[in-house]
Formats: structure tokens, sequence, C-alpha cells
């Protein structure tokens, strides 16, 4: 009951950006570095690798911690946002393993940091970062992977040194934080590539493979292109010979870009001499169990495949860059089924018009909304879809939906959930012990 209590204290006192969106954001770090100050700079205890960009950093993060838990290391992860339980963004990981943070400890740290809160009003996620670095510090992690919240110069994991920083790739999205062109995205997102520390950058576009060139020039740091062959040879033992985007336990073709991306990351990494030859069998076993190693959910997962019952798939993609990579996918596989229901969702903020252009139009469409304020309604998501040649059913609940699609579908048939994080979070309990 205590936790339960301190935890809804802090989502009243300081809103998230996934409850309330771009209200939440606060730029700047100053807050963050004199937090950090006080909690006595805990990061400074273990070794961090900083990874960013618009999609796939999830996926990377979690997939990066279970290679280096792998090899015997206690690795800490921080991730957001959460899809059914708070403790999910700060999690320690091993061979064993995962273990969120436990309801003690964010209690204690909680009740112990009030007073700062309440003076310096920091912001929900500057909260939770400084949680995260002090509990990775107490758990006596060996390196800790911390995935940036929002864009990366301003965001509050941005006061840690790595000795890795990893930008996954770069999309138009958070345009009124980050600017509104590439350029300008790749510029706040290259913000987490330090002095003298090795960079990797994933998938590159004519108008941001300069942005980081000039950054890593400016900063004297090695920089390297998963795209390049270069980066290829560097691979050594870590390269896509040894391993198939198709062997990971996290399914979707888009997995293929976060593979050439980790197995980069994991090259430099040995090349820093922080990895050796001797480790990359248990790397490529980490790599390849990184969900059930770390808890994992919403990539491409398989909620149910039973006999004489529709095969039901989620997915958390939110945006134009990842739908893109969805669409793909449902297209593959329609080959595979009579008829795909597609249970759809968004959040009021999201560039609904960039998203419409990758929605697959062969489809049953039932368009939903989450509980949340920041949804946006079903009958007004059908309305804008009307205008791209999209319609379906609207019902304004996710278990409604998906009692909807149930009903509808016959086991020749597949039903696909997402367009939110948040859509996602509500089905997942009805089908999976989260």
């Amino acid at each position: 009951m205590n936790y339960e209590k301190e935890i809804e204290w802090l989502f009243n006192q300081f809103p998230s950006y996934q409850t309330v969106g771009g209200i939440a954001y606060k730029s700047g770090i100053d807050t963050m570095k004199e937090f950090d100050r006080q909690l006595g700079e805990p990061h400074r205890t273990y070794q961090t690798v900083h990874i960013a960009g618009t999609n796939g950093k999830g996926s990377v993060s979690h997939i990066m911690a279970s290679a280096l838990a792998a090899t015997g290391r206690r690795v800490g992860l921080y991730t957001s946002p959460h899809l059914t339980d708070f403790r999910e963004r700060i999690k320690v990981i091993d061979r064993k393993g995962f273990e969120m943070i436990p309801r003690e400890d964010v209690y204690d740290f909680l009740l112990k940091w009030k007073h700062f809160f309440m003076e310096q009003r920091p912001s929900f996620f500057e909260i939770t970062t400084g949680m995260a670095l002090d509990y990775f510090a107490k758990a006596q992690v060996d390196v800790a992977v911390i995935e940036v919240g929002l864009g990366g110069r301003l965001d509050s994991t941005n006061i840690i040194t790595p000795m890795l920083s990893v930008i996954t790739n770069i999309g138009l999205e958070h345009t009124e934080h980050l600017g509104n062109t590439l350029e300008k995205i790749a510029f706040e997102k290259g913000g987490i590539i330090k002095q003298g520390i090795p960079a990797v950058i994933g998938e590159v576009l004519p108008e941001t493979r300069p942005v980081f060139e000039r950054l890593a020039m400016e900063r004297c740091s090695p920089l390297y292109f998963a795209e390049d062959s270069e980066a290829f040879r560097l691979q050594t033992h870590y390269n896509t010979t040894e391993i198939s985007y198709k062997e990971l336990d996290l399914p979707g073709d888009y997995q293929q870009n976060n593979l050439k991306t980790l197995l980069t990351a994991l090259a430099v990494m040995e090349k820093s001499m922080y990895l050796n030859s001797a480790d990359y069998k248990s790397v490529l076993d980490g790599v390849k169990h990184a969900a059930v190693r770390t808890g994992l959910h919403g990539r491409w997962e398989t909620l149910q495949n039973e006999p004489d019952k529709p095969v039901i798939i989620c997915d958390t993609g939110h945006n134009a860059h990842g739908w893109r990579w969805v669409r793909e996918q449902i297209d593959r596989v329609s080959c595979d089924y009579d008829n795909i229901f597609v249970i759809f969702g968004v959040v009021a903020d999201k560039d609904l018009n960039a998203i419409a252009h990758y929605l697959p139009h062969d489809v049953r469409y039932i368009f939903t909304n989450a509980a949340t304020p920041r949804a946006l309604p079903a009958a007004k998501l059908a309305g804008v879809l009307t205008d791209y040649g999209i319609s379906g059913i609207v019902s304004s609940s996710v278990k409604d939906a998906i009692a909807i699609a149930q009903k509808k579908a016959t086991s020749k048939d597949m039903i696909f959930i997402g367009g939110s994080n948040f859509v996602v979070a509500e089905a997942l309990p009805l089908f999976l012990i989260v």
C-alpha cells in the first residue's frame, strides 16, 4: 500500500510524458546535474552505454543488455516508457535473467528525496533517471545500458560519460521539441556523442550523415556507420554470417537493422578491449535470447497461437518510421491468412497523416482508444482515416475491440494489435502474465 501510494503521488505531482505528452517535457539538464550531484554522481561507479534514436533504441538497449549479461557481467538497464509496471524501466540483468527494481527501493528513494522534488520541481523523467542511476550503483552493476528518453543533447540521461554512444536512426518525430528537419533532429540526438568516445550510427540518411560526421570531428570521437563496409569488417566474430535477425527471440523484420547496429556496437566494444574474442559465443547467445533474458514485450510479439483460434500479434510501433516496417511485415505474412484484423489506436499528438500513408488497405480495421487522456478517440481516428480511404468498426475500449475481433476472426485469420504503446499495454494482460 505504501508503494502504491508513493507511485500515485509521483504520477500526480510530476506527470510523465507517457501520461500527458509534451507538457511534461522539460528542456535543459541543469536540474538533473544538481540532482546527480546530490546523489553523489552514482553513474561514475560503473561503465555505461548510451543509446538514442527515433526507433529501435528500446530493442537495441535490451539486446545489448542481454549480450553483456551473457558474458557474466551484471548489467543495469534503464528504458522508457513502461507498458504495465513502472518498475519495467529499471532492471538488473545477469545470466539467469532479469529483476526489476524492488518496490521497497522505489518507495525508499521517493521518500528520501521528496524534499528535493518539492523544492526543485524536477520532471518525472529526471526523477526516474536519478532513481535508475542510484539503484544501479547500489546493485553493484558492472555496466549499465542507458536509453535516451527524448532527443539526446538536452535529455536527462546526457549527464553520463559512456564508453560508447549509439544512435539507431533518425526520423521526423517530436518536431516541436527537436526541430522540424532531419538535420536538426540528428543534431539533437547527436548530442550524446562525447569527447573522444566512440559512436555507432545505425541507419543513416544523406541529410543526417554530415551532421554526425561534423559532431564526431569536433569532438575527436571515432565514428562508425553500421551500413559501411568498414564497420562490417570490424565486426570480426560479431558479423551477419554468425547470426541472422530471424534467429532472435525478438521477431519482426525491422530487427535486421537493429541487429546490424548492435553487432557494430559490439565490434567497437571488442576493439576497445571491453569485450574479447573469447566472449563471442556467449554474446551471440545473449543476442538471440534477449526477450527472455530481459523481459521485453511488444515487438511483433505473438500473444496467441493455438489450434482453432486466430493468431494474435502485437507491436508497439507508433510513428511513421515504425509503421513503415510494420506495414511491410503485415504485407509479408498476409498470404498466410484469409483475413487480417487490425486493432488500431493512436495518441492524439502523433502525426497521423504521416502514419496513414503506411497503413495497409486490404485488412479489416477496428479503431479503438486506450484508457488515457492522450488517446485520440476512436470515432475521431476513424473520421481522419476516411480521407485516406480507410474504414472500419469503432470500439471505445481495447478490451472490447479485441473481443469484437475474436468473435469475427476464424482460425485461418490473424489479429494485429498496435498503433500505440498504450493499446499494446492494455492488450498484454489479457493474454500474458506480466
